[in-house]
C-alpha cells in the first residue's frame, strides 16, 4: 500500500469521504458520513466515529473508542484504548439537545479506559492518566490522574524540540495533600516564535494561575 493512499480493513465501514492520504481504519471499525480524519492517521479496531467529529493529522486513536458528536480532535493526539467521550451532560433517552463540545488539543494523549466528561479542553501535549476521569479542562503540559482528575505534575517540553527550540522548562514537582503545585517550574525568557502552536508557552505566572484554577475547580 503507498503511503498516499487510504487503507480500510474489509470488515470496516467507512462512509465519509473526507478522509487524509495514508490513514487507515481496522476491522470493525464504523466511521459515518460526515466525520473528518486527517492525513496519516490510525483507526483502531471497533471504534464509531460520530457525524460532526473532527480529527486532525497523525491522530492514533486505539481500540474501542467512541468518538461523538461535537468532539475536535487536534493533530498528533493520542487517544488510549476505550478511552471515553461523552457529548451530554444531562442525557435521557429520546430526549434530543444540541451536543456539548469537546476539545483535544495538538500533541495531547489520553491514557487508557480514561472518561473525558463533555465541555472540556485536554490542552497541548497534556496527559491523562489510565483510568482518569476529567471533569475539567486540563492546561497545556500538565499530567493529570485519579478520578476527580488532579493535576500531579508537568511535562517536560524538551520532549519537543522542534516544536519548542530556544526554550526550556525544569519539570514540577508533584502535588502536595493540598492538591497545590510546589513551586519548582523554571522558564527561561526566550521569545515565543509566532510558529509555535497558538502561544502555548506562557510564562510561568500564567501557568500557576491556570493551574489554581484547575485545584479549585
Amino acid at each position: 500500500m503507498s503511503s498516499d493512499q487510504v487503507f480500510v480493513h474489509p470488515q470496516a465501514i467507512v462512509e465519509t469521504d473526507s478522509i487524509g492520504a495514508g490513514t487507515r481504519v481496522w476491522a470493525f471499525s464504523h466511521v459515518m458520513k460526515g466525520a473528518h480524519l486527517g492525513r496519516d492517521c490510525n483507526v483502531g479496531e471497533q471504534c464509531y466515529i460520530e457525524p460532526g467529529v473532527v480529527i486532525g493529522d497523525h491522530v492514533v486513536i486505539k481500540n474501542g473508542v467512541a468518538l461523538w458528536k461535537g468532539v475536535t480532535i487536534e493533530d498528533r493526539a493520542f487517544l488510549g484504548p476505550n478511552c471515553v467521550f461523552t457529548n451530554d451532560l444531562n442525557p435521557r433517552s429520546k430526549i434530543f439537545k444540541p451536543p456539548v463540545t469537546t476539545l483535544v488539543h495538538e500533541g495531547a494523549s489520553i491514557g487508557a479506559n480514561a472518561t473525558i466528561l463533555c465541555g472540556v479542553e485536554i490542552g497541548c501535549y497534556a496527559m491523562v492518566g489510565a483510568g482518569a476521569v476529567v471533569t475539567r479542562s486540563v492546561p497545556d503540559f500538565a499530567l493529570v490522574v485519579g478520578n476527580p482528575a488532579r493535576l500531579w505534575g508537568r511535562r517536560h517540553m524538551s520532549l519537543w524540540p522542534s516544536l519548542f527550540h530556544g526554550r526550556e522548562c525544569a519539570l514540577s514537582s508533584v502535588r502536595d495533600g493540598d492538591e497545590q503545585i510546589e513551586a519548582g517550574l523554571a522558564f527561561l525568557s526566550a521569545p515565543v516564535s509566532e510558529e509555535n502552536r497558538r502561544g502555548n508557552i506562557e510564562s510561568t505566572s500564567q501557568w500557576r494561575s491556570r493551574i489554581h484554577r484547575f485545584s479549585l475547580g
